[in-house]
């Protein structure tokens, strides 16, 4: 008889890579099949949401260091195909996702406390490690979190963004029930911070443009929001006149912080979510006299990952309506595209 000689183990997949800081440096590149440190997993990635951080690194309008050539996505999930020699805790076929913080000091202050998002030394996927859009990604064992049977991965995959909006309205904003809060920003941040601050019992105006009107509509329609094209100080003065209890600042330009500080009422807060590259260039003195709490909330941690996947478990949030469509890894300018042009609120990649 023949001898059956097996398959060999494809070392090479297709990536997402982003080469080089200027504008559309980005293009599917063959690269090899991670190896392990002692205390790694490897992820064969599931589906990987788009983020808007690698919008700006495709467009090449961000403010953060990248260490070029690296693989974009950072909001994956999968099932793990082989542990590192020191892994414990975990087995091969384990549903997962992962946190962001690739690489931390475990002896710095703030990784101590617990906080290791806010560790200076941090580097996350998808910048500072390579990321998840292809199909194997490493990944530490000690940021890795089980997925619940009845969460499809496809959902999953964007606890991620759901934990960044949990940290900024939950954790760094002080909502009670019947407060009133104005959202800026309907990106897949702005509407998720959004569907938060209902869980938290806020009456939620969601603030957009006139292109922003497909998302304003998902917002409104899935998750009980207001939706307002342009200014919104006559929704956030409708109770006393004297402003909305808090804001959450969640688009990705700088202007809106002066829009935040005018509408929200004396005593009241700001949490701050989106990035801004842009200088302000006007007077902070209306935060000062009004007394106003602002607030700055940057990525998350373990806690906070726990408590968003029991969310998506138990159906209290619910993502699949932000999701506009999965494509192929080989696909992913026009995922990029659709996402950019405000087509969809969420682009999922699926490697193959």
């Amino acid at each position: 008889m023949p001898k059956i000689v097996p398959p060999k183990r494809t070392m090479k997949s297709a990536a997402v890579v982003n080469f080089a800081p200027e504008k559309g440096s980005v293009e599917i590149r063959e690269v090899d099949r991670p190896t392990l440190g002692e205390e790694d997993v490897l992820l064969e990635v599931a589906n990987v949401g788009v983020c808007g951080s690698d919008l700006h690194q495709w467009t090449a309008d961000h403010s953060w260091p990248v260490n070029y050539p690296v693989i974009l996505g950072h909001e994956f999930g999968g099932h793990i195909v082989e542990l590192g020699s020191a892994v414990g805790g975990w087995k091969e076929g384990d549903r997962v996702v992962s946190e962001t913080a690739a690489i931390i000091d475990s002896s710095n202050p703030m990784s101590r406390r617990g906080f290791y998002n806010l560790d200076p030394t941090r580097k996350g996927f998808g910048y500072g490690v390579d990321g998840a859009m292809t199909k194997y990604v490493r990944v530490p064992s000690r940021i890795l979190h089980a997925v619940d049977d009845a969460l499809p991965l496809e959902h999953a995959c964007l606890t991620e963004p759901c934990c960044v909006a949990f940290n900024a309205v939950v954790r760094n904003a002080r909502i009670e029930p019947g407060d009133r809060v104005v959202v800026m920003g309907p990106g897949t941040i702005g509407i998720l911070c959004a569907a938060m601050a209902r869980l938290c019992g806020a009456e939620v105006a969601l603030v957009g443009l006139e292109s922003d009107r497909q998302r304003l509509e998902i917002a409104h329609l899935n998750y009980g929001c207001d939706v307002i094209v342009g200014d919104p100080r006559d929704w956030a003065r409708q109770r006393d006149g004297l402003g909305c209890d808090g804001v959450i600042d969640a688009a990705g330009v700088s202007a809106t912080l002066e829009v935040a500080i005018d509408v929200v009422r004396p005593a009241g807060w700001i949490s701050k979510v989106g990035w801004g590259r842009q200088p302000l260039n006007f007077s902070l003195d209306p935060l000062v006299q009004k007394n106003v709490t602002l607030q700055g909330s940057f990525s998350h941690h373990w806690a906070i990952w726990e408590r968003v996947l029991a969310l998506l478990t138990s159906g209290q949030l619910n993502v699949a309506p932000i999701i506009g469509g999965v494509w192929p890894i080989d696909q992913w300018h026009d995922a990029f595209e659709k996402m950019h042009r405000g087509d969809v609120v969420k682009s999922v990649l699926k490697p193959v």
